[in-house]
């Protein structure tokens, strides 16, 4: 039969015989460059071979651990943090966000603190904060009298503004700059002004350290004065120094300068590079859908935004997005409640690669370095009352003086690399096998040509020491004829 017919073909064609067996191992462990083999083989001393089999053995034991710690360290991701200092002509300058610790004007309605609690449910999106239930009233009230009330109206038109009476000097590397170079931006502290945009055609550039952006501010405190009831105690202004590609973010990274005080601040360029999963934590191919450059704190309002846009059908004025703005009683009666369940059951969370916002593959951060002295001198102080046309006591009470300037021109990179990658990692393996085995890539070639050759005779070998398959041939017709006949007989 068929298996029969195999059996033949198999033996004269493809399986060797035994003396040509034995010859093609002798000629292999005589001839592969796998040092040490040879001498096993054709060494005629049994002491001798038997040392020649210890080194050989022992070398490939070591070897092989080598080359799995190799494997097991490279699998671990492991990585290396580099840091160096690269000297420049020129800098970027960064954007700069100023915002005055008082939100509104006093004037501007009769119940500021109806004005305050809408903030505090409103700037809670930034950052969540604990909102008192017995205004629930009051603000039903308010509402009712006041149907088309917009809180992001009346904080543009009666928050912190930025004009020649609160901006009185303004000047960057020897330029007078002026409020029309300042951006308006929503954030916690209502109405800000970002100084270095990143809508400008050209950027701002220090070519010499010690010189950059010089402010003079009037906070005007018998306009703007914040509820001390509701924690708003502090005067001055506060702002924060960031990428102009990157949206400003108060919580926890502000600077603060209250009034009557010049602070000197002196701030240094540092990159971060964080490799990708698996050695880092990053995600290169994360893009945001309202946001130019990738940042933790973008891709987390955008996260917010898509969870409040799909459970209360608006969407947050300080949050980006194209859909409809969501009114006082949705932020009260939706937008709040849904900020504590995003925070309470992890829905937007950030930090490592399997989070919703992982950390960003670079990024740049400022950081710095403040000092503080009183402003002005007694002998100043006269000089600039007589110049601004201010009262001593009322400079003192209202002005905040701030210059912001590099210290070096020089920007700090801090870059996480691999600490092992495929090439060294195939060097390590290579120098291994070299060092105790004289083994190369070919020998590895010539390995594997022996160990399948072996392995087709092995399976030639099995498949003729199979048992023979029974005959399953279905009898002839004359034969089935046959035997009715018989059986028909029987049954007579």
């Amino acid at each position: 039969g068929l298996l029969e017919k195999t059996r033949l073909y198999l033996i004269k064609k493809l399986l060797p015989h035994l003396e040509d067996r034995k010859k093609y191992h002798q000629d292999f462990a005589s001839s592969t460059s796998f040092h040490g083999v040879h001498n096993i083989v054709q060494t005629q001393s049994k002491t001798r071979r038997a040392m020649w089999l210890l080194v050989v053995m022992g070398s490939l034991a070591i070897v092989i651990w080598q080359i799995c710690n190799r494997f097991i360290y490279y699998f671990s991701w492991p990585t290396t943090t580099s840091v160096y200092v690269q000297y420049v002509e020129n800098v970027e300058f960064p954007a700069v966000t100023f915002c005055n610790l008082n939100r509104f004007q006093a004037h501007a309605v009769t119940n500021l603190q109806i004005i305050f609690f809408l903030w505090s449910i409103v700037s809670g999106v930034h950052q969540k904060r604990a909102v008192q239930d017995n205004f629930s009233q009051e603000l039903n009230k308010f509402l009712l009298g006041n149907q088309n009330f917009s809180i992001k109206e009346f904080t543009r038109e009666h928050g912190f503004y930025l004009n020649s009476s609160t901006l009185l000097e303004c000047e960057f590397f020897g330029k007078t700059c002026y409020p029309e170079d300042f951006e308006h931006v929503f954030t916690e502290y209502g109405n800000c002004f970002t100084f270095n945009h990143n809508d400008l055609p050209q950027k701002r550039r220090v070519s010499a350290s010690g010189r950059g952006l010089s402010l003079l501010f009037d906070v005007k405190q018998e306009q703007f004065t914040d509820d001390p009831s509701l924690g708003y105690t502090d005067a001055g202004v506060t702002y924060v120094i960031h990428s102009p590609k990157m949206l400003p973010r108060f919580d926890g990274l502000g600077l603060s300068t209250p009034v009557g005080m010049h602070a000197q601040v002196a701030i240094r360029q540092l990159k971060t590079i964080i490799q990708e999963y698996p050695w880092g934590e990053c995600k290169p191919d994360l893009k945001l859908q309202h946001h130019k450059i990738y940042s933790t704190f973008g891709c987390l309002r955008e996260c917010k935004a898509r969870y409040i846009q799909d459970w209360c059908g608006c969407l947050p004025f300080i949050l980006p997005g194209n859909g409809t703005e969501c009114d006082i009683q949705k932020f009260y009666t939706c937008v709040y409640p849904a900020l504590y369940e995003i925070e309470l059951e992890g829905l937007c969370t950030v930090g490592t690669h399997n989070s919703t916002c992982p950390v960003p593959c670079e990024e740049t951060d400022y950081p710095t370095t403040v000092t503080y002295s009183s402003f002005a001198g007694e002998k100043a102080i006269k000089f600039i009352s007589a110049k601004l046309k201010k009262t001593p006591e009322y400079i003192r009470q209202n002005l905040v003086h701030i210059d912001i300037k590099y210290n070096d021109l020089n920007y700090k990179t801090t870059q996480q690399q691999k600490a092992l990658t495929v090439a060294e990692l195939l060097a390590d393996v290579g120098g291994q096998l070299g060092l105790f085995c004289g083994a190369s890539m070919i020998t590895i070639i010539e390995l594997l040509e022996y160990i399948f050759t072996n392995f087709c005779w092995m399976c030639i070998f099995l498949l003729l020491k199979a048992p023979e398959m029974p005959q399953w041939n279905l009898p002839s017709q004359e034969q089935s004829t046959h035997k009715e006949e018989k059986k028909g007989i029987q049954e007579c």
